[in-house]
C-alpha cells in the first residue's frame, strides 16, 4: 500500500527557541518543525549540544533572511572550569592534562583585558569549519590535525561574575565567528592552569535575547492541546531581525515594479546602505540595497501569496 506524502504546512516567521542541553541545533530545528508542520526552516547559527539557550529558527520566507541574523553579534554567559583542558575545549572531550589552581579572582580579573576588543582565535578542531570539503570535527574524530588560519573576532564586552570552587562565571559578548571554547582554553593559558567550558548558554543573538524565546517543552505542550496551527502564536514577523534597518513603505505602483525586480526611488530613502520594505498596506516584501543615483534596488524578495 502507497504512503500518503504528509502535506506541510506554508508557515512563514521565526520562533525563538530557548534550546535545551543535549541537542544539536539541528535535532532542534527538526523538532520545532515537525511540532509545526512547516514547509521550510532554517537555523541561524548553531549551538553545541552542550549549549543551551536562544537559537531563532526561521521558517517559510524568513529563511530568506537568516544570513542576516547569522552575522549578527551574540552574548554568552559560559561557566569556565579552571585546572584542566580536554580534546575538545568543552566538558564532553578527554581530559588532556590536569594542572593545579592557583589563580585567584584578581588574577583572573587581570588578564581579561588582553581579551577584550579585537582578538586573534585559532579555530578549534571540533567544529564545523571545513577542510577540503570535510568539516573539522570529523577529521578530529578520526585523529586528524590540520593547520587552521587565525581569524579576527571582537569581545565588546567580557566580565567575572563569580569565581568559586575552581569555577568561573563569565559574561561574554562578541562578534559573529566567535569560539568561546578557545577563548575559555586561550584565558586558562594566560592563567597557567588551562580551562575548559563547563557550561554555556547564549543570551542573546542579534536583537532576540532569552525573554523572548519559549523552551521545547512548551511547544510540545501546546501542539498536544491545540496542534500544530496553534503554535503560529510564538512566530514573529520575517524581518523581526531586521528592526534596526531603515523602514520604507512603497506605494502601490513603486510596490508592484520593484516586486518585479526593478529598481526604484522613494522619499524618505537613506544615501546608501540597506532597508526593509513594506508595500502600501504596511505588509513587509522584501529588503533592498540603495545604489549610488538612489535607487532602491531588490536584494530579497517576500513571496506574494
Amino acid at each position: 500500500m502507497a504512503q500518503v506524502k504528509k502535506i506541510r504546512r506554508a508557515v512563514s516567521g521565526i520562533i525563538l527557541l530557548d534550546k535545551p542541553l543535549g541537542l544539536t541545533s539541528n535535532a532542534a530545528l527538526q523538532k520545532v518543525r515537525w511540532l509545526l508542520n512547516a514547509e521550510k526552516a532554517g537555523h541561524t547559527g548553531s549551538l553545541d549540544p552542550l549549549a543551551t539557550g536562544v537559537l531563532p529558527l526561521c521558517f517559510g520566507e524568513a529563511t530568506k533572511f537568516s544570513q542576516y541574523l547569522l552575522d549578527a553579534d551574540k552574548a554568552y554567559a559560559t561557566l569556565m572550569q579552571l585546572g584542566a583542558t580536554t580534546t575538545t575545549g568543552d566538558a564532553e572531550g578527554d581530559v588532556l592534562e590536569r594542572r593545579p589552581v592557583t589563580a585567584s579572582t584578581a588574577d583572573i580579573e587581570a588578564v581579561l583585558p588582553d581579551f577584550r576588543g579585537e582578538i586573534s582565535q585559532i579555530p578549534p578542531m571540533y567544529s564545523a569549519l571545513k577542510k577540503d570539503g570535510q568539516p573539522l570535527y570529523k577529521l578530529a574524530r578520526a585523529g586528524e590535525v590540520v593547520e587552521r588560519e587565525a581569524r579576527s573576532v571582537t569581545i565588546s564586552r567580557l566580565e567575572l561574575l563569580g569565581n568559586a570552587d575552581e569555577q568561573a562565571q563569565l559574561l561574554v559578548e562578541c562578534s559573529k565567528g566567535t569560539y568561546i571554547r578557545t577563548l575559555v582554553e586561550d584565558i586558562g593559558q594566560a592563567l597557567g592552569c588551562g580551562a575548559y567550558v563547563a557550561g554555556l548558554r547564549r543570551t542573546q543573538a542579534g536583537p532576540f535575547d532569552l525573554t523572548q524565546s519559549v523552551t521545547l517543552e512548551r511547544l510540545e505542550q501546546v501542539h498536544a492541546e491545540g496542534g500544530a496551527q496553534a503554535l503560529d502564536q510564538f512566530l514573529l514577523p520575517a524581518d523581526s531581525g531586521l528592526q534596526h534597518w531603515p523602514l520604507l513603505q512603497f506605494s502601490e505602483q513603486c510596490a508592484f515594479y520593484w516586486l518585479h525586480g526593478q529598481p526604484v526611488r522613494a522619499p524618505g530613502a537613506p544615501k546608501f546602505g540597506w532597508v526593509r520594505v513594506q508595500d502600501h498596506q504596511g505588509r513587509f516584501i522584501g529588503i533592498g540595497e540603495v545604489s549610488a543615483d538612489g535607487l532602491i534596488a531588490p536584494r530579497r524578495l517576500i513571496r506574494s501569496e
